[in-house]
């Protein structure tokens, strides 16, 4: 409760979704994620795609799980706001590295890579307006 009531008093922009609509949306995506990611890490324990391929997928989750403590734990808008740029970077890395082994998989990534760029604008600006 004390990092909700810490976010909700940030200095927002006034086009920021309402608190609400995260939760069904990280759902749906984590839901994705698990779909292409699992078939990912499956191809690459079983050697059907170099390593290589498989590791902007690992360092993305990586980067997305190290962003709620660093947002809300930690309390740390330039942290979050660098974690999400990582998140970002490692997700395009992601898909032009999967994209010439499975297809689906790179455009299973499509809602993720259109979230995650506006929530990198947010997250980006809220840091901007709360320095």
């Amino acid at each position: 409760m004390k990092a909700y009531n810490w976010y909700s008093q940030l200095i927002k922009p006034s086009w920021a979704p309402p608190s609400w609509v995260f939760g069904p949306v990280w759902t749906f995506l984590y839901i994705l994620i698990a779909v292409s990611y699992g078939k990912v890490f499956l191809m690459a324990w079983q050697k059907e795609i170099p390593f290589a391929v498989a590791l902007p997928f690992i360092l993305n989750l990586l980067f997305n799980f190290a962003f709620t403590p660093l947002q809300f734990g930690l309390q740390n808008n330039l942290l979050a706001a660098i974690d999400i740029l990582f998140i970002l970077s490692t997700l395009i890395w992601a898909i032009i590295a999967i994209f010439p082994y499975v297809q689906w998989a790179a455009f299973m990534q499509i809602p993720y890579l259109l979230w995650v760029s506006f929530a990198t604008i947010l997250q980006l600006t809220i840091t901007y307006l709360n320095k």
